[in-house]
């Protein structure tokens, strides 16, 4: 298969940080399929490049790369015979019908046009590559999230995609479905007889999402603050978690089946009301404090913040998936910046034995999904310790233990695993839908969102204050602690 893949934004941070990294590692993994000249990637911007001078310019961003994931002066010579460079302004149609010249010329069979734009751009961008004909059969367009502010913005992103690209083409990126623990969730529930007779609210007490980050805002500050945790990280990751943990079994495989399914879920989570938000979500925002050791500014202190910025830098929420299989279960999502690690998880709590015969109180059966900064799994179970003494319970009784079976993904494949970004470039080359958003997955989570939002612009009270390096406000502990349960790091 031929391709030529477009980098749209072709200087741009998500360019160097996270595209061209990922796009190296499979070159390296000899996935892209690029041989006798099969490959192509064009990086699109407004500066005046060669394409020598923009294949300079990365060879210098692969200096922050990962140390394992750097190049050497060999490799990287091979993998940048790859890239070229185009200048183009994205407002002017003549840049595009020489991008469609420049493409027509070698007449690849797949063509990737990807977004690494800002989203203000993209409607522009859409709207002039359908008056091209940059649309045909062979071609796929990728969005990178954030796809819209609200509701009604992400509804309009949509329809002028939808004008020019059918639903199979347009690929709407959530990166966080391109790792390894989040593929395997499909697998764990799905590929295994183990875990699905339990999957359900008679033998689960309680799930809980946790997404943190012990960075701060950086130098995104003014991005950041017009956006918030709500929309950059639950909205999108944090609900997309939630649907693969509680969807149906799809009838198979396929894209439309399991997307069918994850949009079932949404549309089944709890409304929320004014009272409901006020109730079961938590919003704070970091003040000064101190990350592994280092002190760290306030969120309103950060580069480009207005100093009295309202911003929330950390969501923690309660809800319900009301159906059959989850009526009653709590689902707890919490996600924020500047907090005591960089560490995704999911925690599966199972319900107590319904008639305990040992002595003392023991901790519940739990299924902790590891996500970052490792993937893997932890079984948390009990076992028999030995025989108590009198002091401790009634002599000659076992006393049970915790004891945890441990899973990791990167020991159990070493040269097997690929990252987020790199699974999902290579599927969207060969046309694999299974981890990309559909739109209406897309704007039931903006609808299911926005009340909360609309409560938070009424409530003068603001995001409560935390203290950088902590779990986030107290309030948070207080949410699940209604329910009789803690968070996993306070267990």
């Amino acid at each position: 298969m031929s391709f030529d893949l477009v980098l749209f934004g072709g200087t741009g941070d998500l360019t160097w940080r996270k595209l061209m990294p990922a796009l190296f590692q499979a070159w390296r993994h000899g996935k892209l399929p690029v041989h006798n000249g099969g490959g192509r990637i064009l990086a699109v911007a407004r500066d005046e490049r060669s394409d020598d001078q923009y294949r300079a310019y990365i060879r210098d961003k692969f200096a922050g790369v990962d140390e394992a994931k750097k190049p050497s002066d060999e490799e990287f010579a091979r993998f940048a015979e790859l890239l070229h460079y185009r200048r183009m302004d994205l407002s002017q149609p003549a840049h595009y019908a020489g991008l469609k010249e420049w493409l027509d010329a070698r007449g690849a069979d797949t063509v990737v046009l990807f977004l690494a734009t800002a989203p203000h751009l993209f409607p522009i961008i859409c709207a002039q590559l359908g008056a091209a004909g940059l649309n045909g059969p062979n071609v796929r367009l990728v969005l990178e999230k954030p796809l819209g502010h609200d509701l009604a913005s992400a509804q309009e992103i949509n329809r002028i995609v939808r004008a020019s690209f059918s639903e199979a083409q347009a690929l709407r990126l959530d990166h966080y479905l391109g790792k390894p623990a989040v593929q395997n969730l499909m697998a764990l529930r799905f590929g295994n007889a183990l875990f699905e007779p339990l999957w359900r609210r008679d033998s689960v007490a309680s799930i809980q999402i946790t997404i943190a980050e012990s960075i701060g805002v950086g130098t995104r500050g003014d991005f950041y603050d017009k956006t918030g945790a709500l929309r950059d990280m639950v909205q999108n990751h944090a609900l997309q978690l939630l649907t693969m943990l509680a969807m149906e079994p799809p009838s198979s495989n396929d894209a439309d089946a399991i997307r069918d399914e994850k949009l079932k879920v949404l549309r089944s989570l709890k409304p929320f009301t004014a009272d409901s938000v006020a109730r079961d979500v938590v919003r704070g925002q970091y003040r000064a404090g101190a990350v592994a050791g280092q002190a760290v500014p306030a969120y309103r202190e950060e580069a480009k913040v207005p100093p009295g910025s309202r911003c929330e830098t950390f969501v923690a929420l309660r809800t319900e998936v009301q159906n059959w299989r989850w009526a009653g279960v709590p689902f707890y999502l919490r996600t924020g910046k500047r907090l005591p690690a960089r560490d995704a998880h999911i925690v599966v709590n199972f319900r107590e034995v319904p008639h305990p015969i040992f002595p003392g109180k023991h901790q519940a059966n739990k299924l902790v999904i590891k996500l970052q900064p490792e993937d893997g799994l932890e079984l948390h179970l009990l076992a028999a310790k030995g025989t108590a003494h009198a002091a401790h319970g009634p002599k000659g009784h076992e006393v049970l233990s915790p004891v945890s079976l441990d899973l990791d993904f990167d020991k159990a494949f070493p040269t097997e695993r690929v990252g987020g970004y790199e699974r999902l470039l290579l599927d969207a080359l060969a046309g694999r839908l299974n981890l990309f958003v559909r739109s209406d997955e897309q704007e039931q989570a903006w609808r299911w969102v926005e009340p909360v939002l609309a409560a938070w612009a009424d409530d003068s009270a603001g995001p409560r204050p935390y203290t950088a390096g902590s779990w986030g406000p107290a309030a948070a502990s207080a949410l699940v602690a209604r329910d009789g349960n803690t968070w996993a790091e306070e267990m």
